[in-house]
C-alpha cells in the first residue's frame, strides 16, 4: 500500500500542531508607544497654532497628527494583541492583526492625503491671510517633535510591517512640518499666501505615495501572497533536486506577517526511499536556504495520492 507521511517542521526540530506564537518584538512595541505619546501631546499645540495663524498647512499637519495618534495607538495595540497565545478559535494566534493594523493605517493615510489636496485646492480658489510668524514657531516645534519620533521608530525593525506603517505616518507628519516651515518663510519674505496650500499639496502627494506602498504590501499579505524575498519556483527546483524526490505538488507559500513565512506541500518520492530521511533533508533545506522554519510537508509514494490541486500542476507555481 502506498504510504503518506506528514511532518510539521519548526525551528526547534520536532513535530506538533500549528499552535505557535512568533515572537513579538518588545523593542518595536516600546518605540511605537513612545511615538504615540509624543505625537498625541504635540497635536493639540498644532491645532491651536493653526487656528490662530490661519495656516492650512498647520491645520492639515495637526489633522494628520491626530490621525497618527490613533494609528500609532492601533499599531501599539496590534503588538500587544500579537503577543497573545493561540486559542481554539485562532490557532495561529493574533500575529495577523499587525498586518490588518498596517492596512487600516494605509487607508487613513490615503484619506488624509486626498483631504489635504481638496482643502488646498479650495484655499487656492478662496485665499485667506496667514500669520506667518506664529505659523513658523509652531511648525519648527512640530518638526523637532516629528524628528524625535521618526528617529525612535526608524531605529526599530524596519522589516516589521506594523512598525513600518507607523513610521510612514510619522514621515507624513515630518513632511507636513517641513512644508509649513517653507510656506511660512515664503509668506514672510514675499507675502505670497498661496505658498501655504501649494506646499501642503506637495506634502500630500508624498503621503499618498507612502500610503500606496503600505496598502500594497499589507494587502498582499492579507491575500496570502508569497512573502517578499522568497520565490516558490526556487523552492520547487531545490526540493525536486533532492535525492529520492520524484516530484511535488500542492505547494502553498504564505505568511502570517512578512517576517513569518509558512509553507505546505506534498513530496512524491520513490518507493524504496526512506520517508523520514527525505523529510529531514527537505526541512533542513527550507530552513537553511530559504529561512522557512514552519512548514507542513507530506511525503507520498504515489503522485497526487491525497488529491488537491494536481490538475493545475502543469502551470508550475
Amino acid at each position: 500500500m502506498p504510504r503518506s507521511d506528514t511532518s510539521h517542521m519548526h525551528d526547534h526540530g520536532h513535530s506538533h500542531d500549528h499552535g505557535h506564537v512568533p515572537p513579538v518584538s518588545a523593542d518595536s512595541e516600546k518605540r511605537v508607544r513612545w511615538a504615540m505619546i509624543l505625537t498625541g501631546s504635540f497635536m493639540l499645540a498644532e491645532v491651536i497654532g493653526g487656528w490662530l495663524s490661519g495656516s492650512l498647512a498647520l491645520l492639515a499637519d495637526a489633522g494628520h497628527m491626530l490621525s497618527d495618534s490613533a494609528s500609532l495607538a492601533l499599531a501599539w495595540f496590534a503588538f500587544r494583541l500579537g503577543a497573545k497565545a493561540p486559542d481554539k478559535r485562532r490557532t495561529y494566534g493574533y500575529q495577523r492583526f499587525q498586518v490588518l493594523a498596517a492596512f487600516v493605517n494605509g487607508l487613513t493615510l490615503m484619506v488624509i492625503g486626498v483631504g489635504i489636496v481638496i482643502a488646498a485646492i479650495q484655499r487656492l480658489s478662496s485665499p485667506v491671510d496667514v500669520m506667518a510668524g506664529p505659523m513658523l514657531v509652531i511648525a519648527v516645534l512640530g518638526l523637532v517633535v516629528n524628528l524625535v519620533v521618526f528617529a525612535i521608530l526608524h531605529r526599530g525593525d524596519q522589516g516589521n510591517l506594523n512598525l513600518h506603517g507607523a513610521l510612514l505616518h510619522v514621515l507624513g507628519d515630518l513632511l507636513g512640518s517641513v512644508a509649513a516651515i517653507a510656506a511660512s518663510l515664503i509668506i514672510m519674505t514675499t507675502g505670497w499666501d498661496a505658498a501655504d496650500p501649494i506646499l501642503s499639496m506637495l506634502a500630500a502627494v508624498l503621503i499618498l505615495r507612502g500610503a500606496w506602498k503600505i496598502l500594497k504590501r499589507s494587502g498582499h499579505t492579507l491575500l496570502e501572497g508569497t512573502p517578499e524575498g522568497i520565490e516558490s519556483h526556487e523552492i520547487r527546483r531545490e526540493l525536486e533536486a533532492l535525492e529520492g524526490v520524484e516530484s511535488l505538488h500542492d505547494l502553498h507559500l504564505w505568511g502570517l506577517t512578512p517576517q513569518d513565512p509558512l509553507l505546505s506541500l506534498h513530496l512524491v518520492v520513490h518507493d524504496d526511499v526512506d520517508h523520514e530521511h527525505v523529510l529531514r533533508r527537505a526541512s533542513a533545506l527550507l530552513r537553511e536556504r530559504f529561512g522557512i522554519t514552519h512548514a507542513t510537508l507530506q511525503v507520498e509514494s504515489e503522485s497526487c495520492l491525497t488529491g488537491g490541486g494536481c490538475e493545475t500542476e502543469a502551470s508550475r507555481l
